[in-house]
């Protein structure tokens, strides 16, 4: 796949012409969910793959809005969101990928992570909350730990949202500025930026390592916003329609007027 330094960050979409890829995009996913759910079609019941989407990027990138947009055209039901920050005193009692089993979706399930067990290969290794030979063995743990999803039926889609230094940068000024948005950002927020170069080279270290063929990882350019929202849906979607289609679950034609 390719480095960071190669993602065409000039990818941009027009606000103009952002709801209506949104719309279109979003009917089909809204389709496709249905269709795992066994909500859609001639046969209501059977239950497609699970459906696990890791959204991680730099800070600012735009995952909640990515996220926002991802579940909007979907009744709130048939999703769920889970979001981490650092780990509690608890569930540092246990293994690191413990606390993450619990919101895996089941068969016909879809779930959403707002970071997720990657933190073990990114900030704990970057910030030293892991030490170098537990960083190191995790590569082999998270493609084992997906590997055995996969190998359940679960469809992963793992997507990294790539900005720039600087336009992270104009995000952290403006955010700052806003007094409904400065909630967002942190001291840490300003101290991880000093570690940029650390956090790329863990970041594609990360990729090297843990791009698998049964979970991949896809690098969404997201200096255009619009863009980046309707590229993580146009993902998601032909994901989800790849997974179907090496599992053999059959999903529906789009719909004439969402195409």
């Amino acid at each position: 796949m390719a480095r960071l330094d190669e993602v065409d960050l000039s990818r941009s979409l027009p606000s103009a012409e952002e709801g209506e890829q949104l719309r279109a995009l979003g009917d089909r996913f809204a389709q496709l969910r249905l269709a795992l759910g066994g909500k859609f079609g001639d046969d209501p019941g059977v239950l497609g793959p699970p459906v696990c989407v890791v959204m991680e990027g730099w800070d600012a990138s735009g995952k909640g809005g990515a996220i926002k947009r991802l579940v909007a055209p979907l009744d709130a039901r048939h999703v769920r969101v889970a979001t981490y920050a650092a780990p509690t005193a608890d569930e540092l009692r246990h293994f690191y990928l413990h606390r993450f089993v619990g919101a895996l979706p089941g068969t016909g399930g879809l779930t959403i992570f707002d970071r997720s067990w990657y933190g073990r290969v990114l900030v704990e290794r970057v910030e030293g909350f892991a030490t170098q030979e537990e960083w190191r063995r995790a590569y082999h743990e998270i493609n084992e730990f997906e590997r055995m999803l996969a190998a359940s039926g679960m469809v992963f889609v793992k997507i990294w949202l790539h900005i720039s230094d600087k336009e992270q940068l104009k995000r952290f000024k403006k955010r700052e500025k806003d007094p409904l948005k400065r909630w967002k950002l942190t001291p840490d927020d300003w101290r991880n930026r000093e570690k940029r170069p650390a956090y790329e080279e863990a970041v594609e270290e990360m990729f090297e390592k843990t791009s698998i063929p049964e979970a991949p990882w896809h690098i969404v350019p997201a200096e255009s916003k619009p863009y980046a929202r309707a590229e993580v849906i146009r993902t998601v979607i032909a994901e989800i329609e790849r997974g179907c289609a090496v599992r053999g679950f059959p999903l529906p034609e789009p719909l004439e007027d969402a195409a």
